[in-house]
């Protein structure tokens, strides 16, 4: 994606929200971005969630963009909505609405213990993440890639989809129509990913540490916020392959993950992945979404405290 080309969608957002809300009345709301690859996408069943679960959940909302391959036109496309069960594998969407799935991912939780943590405030969480993808257009097999520079067919891969979301997701001045225009403060990036780029070969796990944090400043750039906490899900393997490795340069890519957190300041990485059960070989059982999606929002929570008392700001307080 031309850097070009994304200040223009972004100049064009801002002028559409500066038009529809000038002089009227604002609600804050808390914007994360949750994106990744298939353990983002969620494998847990909707019919083991706990009771507390099955329902939709009050004052929290979910721009869900649909998941689709590089090359193809209609990525992004979504609709605000309280947040339920149905947004893990096999969710897609369309111009007139979403199609739940039998599924879940980590958002149920996270957006649930969000709630507990900020129990006056309203959040949305935007998701795009897609099954099998890499950052390394080398790895991206059937699935597709993050590399912001892909050419491809007609240019269009991850990334784009991602910033089609974005743009699609904030194009919405009301989304709990309570006549009240909204003011979306991004507060966070959740990633989980990085399995794929550890799968193929030596030297695309070692250019994994350099593609995520080129990845991470643009998504960062694309909210508008250069200095956005992140939280990586750290990878994991199951061990269910014959040689005992799924992921055949996981290690490579976890100190990857390890050195992004230890140079960023403003990012933290979740660790007990490496104690979650498994479904299949590569996804974690419904147990292990569940408390994942509770520590992302606990340590993105810890994250915006430390840095309002390194600077002494909180924008939702002004």
């Amino acid at each position: 994606m031309n850097p070009i080309r994304l200040n223009k969608i972004w100049l064009l957002i801002i002028i559409v929200q500066s038009i529809f809300t000038y002089g009227q009345k604002k609600e804050v709301i808390r914007v994360y971005y949750l994106g990744g690859q298939s353990n983002m996408d969620g494998f847990g069943y909707n019919d083991q969630l706990p009771n507390s679960f099955e329902k939709s959940v009050e004052n929290i909302w979910i721009f869900h963009g649909n998941p689709v391959g590089d090359n193809e036109t209609n990525g992004g496309l979504g609709k605000w909505n309280i947040m339920q069960p149905g947004h893990g594998y096999g969710f897609s969407a369309d111009q007139k609405g979403n199609n739940l799935s039998d599924r879940f991912g980590l958002e149920l939780s996270f957006g649930k213990r969000l709630q507990e943590l900020y129990p006056n405030d309203k959040i949305a969480i935007i998701k795009y993440s897609r099954g099998g993808t890499s950052i390394d257009s080398l790895a991206a097999g059937e699935y597709g890639s993050w590399e912001p520079d892909y050419r491809g067919t007609n240019g269009l891969n991850q990334y784009d989809h991602f910033l089609n979301t974005i743009r699609s997701a904030f194009s919405k001045n009301d989304i709990d129509s309570n006549g009240i225009a909204d003011l979306f403060m991004p507060s966070g990036i959740i990633w989980m990913q990085g399995e794929s780029d550890a799968y193929y070969t030596e030297e695309i796990a070692l250019r994994y540490y350099p593609n995520l944090r080129r990845l991470l400043n643009l998504i960062r750039a694309s909210l508008l916020k250069d200095d956005l906490p992140v939280v990586i899900g750290k990878i994991s393997d199951s061990g269910q392959d014959t040689d005992g490795k799924v992921w055949n340069y996981c290690e490579l890519v976890q100190h990857a993950q390890e050195k992004y957190v230890r140079i960023d300041e403003n990012s933290e990485i979740v660790r007990t992945t490496a104690n979650y059960n498994y479904s299949d070989a590569a996804h974690y059982n419904s147990e292990g979404y569940i408390d994942l999606g509770k520590k992302m929002a606990e340590a993105i929570y810890n994250l915006e405290n430390q840095i309002e008392s390194k600077t002494g700001y909180n924008e939702f307080h002004e």
